[in-house]
């Protein structure tokens, strides 16, 4: 197998015209397209999951946030150990993780097993996600990287569209358990493609160590803070383990700011964050993708507890807003070049309240037509508006050396906020125990949910017009032509999408030194060293 990678074209110099690229290229579509669909399609297997396995409301949300929080402290990691270990190593080794686990959910007798195997599935997905478009990058000689990110990304587009279709017939016609089968194949073939025709790449200059205090310190903070938030509303000791959970994980989290600071290897570099730009724009991302996050898990449950559409019937009803992002992301980002960011940040999360607003009329007996279609389209719109311009804010606010770095904490700000938001919606509402089994009283939380959400939109489009700059885009180097930001075309609900290029389309890395996405803090030489590596005050020292 090695052979044949080998004596092929080497990494760095492959092309879509050759048949090694397009393997090459199908082996990372696959990769990726299984957490793309993992991303859509569990939400709508939730209430079957709980009444198989007699699940409480504090079950299905630890089923959603087992994954995301691991995906979350680790994926700033995963690109890193690609770099020192060998991208093509990591990117299968993480497939053969998420298969594994993904057979350990589907197995699972009960629901304390399947959030275990959950949270497994998330560290493959750590693997994978970065891996995969730095695998592109490494592999595919400079001409044609656009060309190839632009087939993967419109690849990874239609599997987040189908992801609410295929879980809903699964749940439908076989199983849930089908929901976490459908990877086992899936990797079988990622893993046999990338062994007879992926090229190995790794960065040789890589000796930054690892930010595994951070690491830990991130993830222990963002579980405990996510259980005392899920705990709280049955919590039977009083709130003496939650409020315990609760000091713990913000001990944590505090612990977790001081390390960072002080690390000369830092897996969230503060420095990023010494721009005001930068500041606000993950601001107005943890608004908006709490608020994605929390209407993602409610709607689904709604449509099945107190609506009575089928599995199928409630992951179709979200199909347009896949299809409106794809359609619209990329203009949304060419208008945001033109005319700065500061009105498409604003008006995009207005127009996702508007949305919200508009789907509270769902409920008993509700019409898609009339009480669905309407918010969804609307809801659709307002993130086309929003997501191609925050991303390319955020990567325009920072370095052109750390533009990797930048993209990875706002994916990872993003992730984070999903996480936190359906860990304390319910919370919020009145929820708990087994009131997603009861049309009247979930349908009730649920439009009061909505309301939170459409809050924390409002309050996004509020900050963004306040702080963010309409010239923040427009910058430009003397002689050089306006730059256009970059417009991956897959559907970014659970995170915006990893880049690797900076505003201006230009190339960071050379193709044998290539930084991967979401690593923990890629410089001029390659994502595992960290800006400290290079900039002695990248730290904030």
């Amino acid at each position: 197998m090695a052979g044949a990678v080998d004596a092929g074209t080497p990494a760095g110099g492959l092309t879509l015209a050759q048949p090694a690229g397009r393997w090459v290229l199908a082996a990372v579509v696959l990769g990726s397209g299984m957490t793309f669909l993992d991303g859509t399609v569990v939400n709508v297997a939730l209430p079957t999951i709980g009444r198989d396995l007699g699940a409480s409301l504090a079950g299905l949300q630890w089923t959603v946030n087992a994954y995301t929080l691991s995906l979350a402290a680790l994926i700033l990691l995963g690109g890193s150990l690609g770099d020192r270990y060998g991208r093509r190593k990591v990117f299968v080794a993480g497939a053969v993780w998420f298969a594994t686990a993904s057979l350990l959910c589907g197995l699972a007798p009960n629901i304390g097993t399947l959030i275990a195997a959950r949270a497994l599935q998330g560290v493959g997905g750590a693997l994978l996600t970065p891996g995969s478009l730095a695998l592109i990058q490494a592999s595919f000689a400079p001409a044609d990287r656009a060309r190839a990110i632009g087939v993967w990304s419109g690849l990874g587009g239609i599997a987040g569209a189908l992801g609410p279709l295929l879980g809903g017939w699964l749940v439908d016609s076989v199983s849930w358990r089908w929901v976490f089968f459908i990877n086992i194949p899936l990797a079988v073939v990622v893993v046999a493609i990338a062994a007879a025709h992926v090229p190995e790449s790794r960065d040789d200059t890589a000796t930054g160590r690892f930010d595994w205090p951070g690491s830990v310190l991130g993830a222990a903070g963002l579980s405990a803070v996510t259980y005392a938030l899920i705990a709280a509303p049955e919590d039977s000791a009083g709130g003496g383990v939650t409020a315990l959970a609760a000091v713990l994980g913000v001990a944590a989290l505090a612990a977790f700011v001081t390390v960072e600071r002080r690390s000369r290897h830092p897996m969230l570099p503060p420095g990023l964050f010494a721009s005001r730009q930068f500041t606000a724009a993950n601001l107005v991302t943890f608004a908006v993708y709490a608020a994605i996050g929390g209407v993602f898990f409610f709607l689904v449950v709604e449509l099945q507890t107190e609506a009575g559409f089928s599995a199928l019937q409630a992951g179709s009803a979200l199909l347009p807003i896949t299809v409106i992002m794809l359609v619209l992301s990329e203009r949304s980002g060419r208008l945001s070049a033109r005319i700065g960011p500061r009105i498409p940040m604003t008006v995009g999360p207005a127009v996702c309240a508007v949305g919200l607003l508009l789907m509270t009329r769902i409920g008993a007996g509700a019409s898609y037509a009339a009480d669905v279609l309407p918010g969804v389209f609307v809801f659709g719109l307002g993130l086309a508006t929003t997501v191609a311009p925050l991303t390319a804010t955020v990567l325009a606010s920072a370095d052109t050396r750390h533009a990797g770095a930048a993209s990875g904490v706002n994916n990872a700000v993003a992730r984070a906020a999903g996480l936190i938001a359906v860990a304390a919606l319910p919370l919020l509402v009145g929820l708990s125990g087994d009131d997603y089994e009861s049309p009247s009283a979930f349908g009730s939380g649920f439009r009061a949910a909505l309301l939170i959400c459409a809050g924390l939109l409002a309050a996004g489009a509020v900050l963004a017009w306040t702080t963010i700059s309409s010239d923040v885009l427009l910058d430009e180097p003397e002689g050089q032509p306006r730059p256009e930001p970059p417009c991956h075309h897959h559907c970014a609900i659970c995170a915006p999408p990893l880049q690797d290029t900076d505003v201006h389309g230009t190339d960071l890395h050379s193709t044998e030194l290539t930084a991967p996405p979401g690593s923990s803090a890629p410089g001029p030489h390659g994502s595992g060293r960290s800006p400290a590596d290079t900039d002695p005050e990248a730290d904030g020292r």
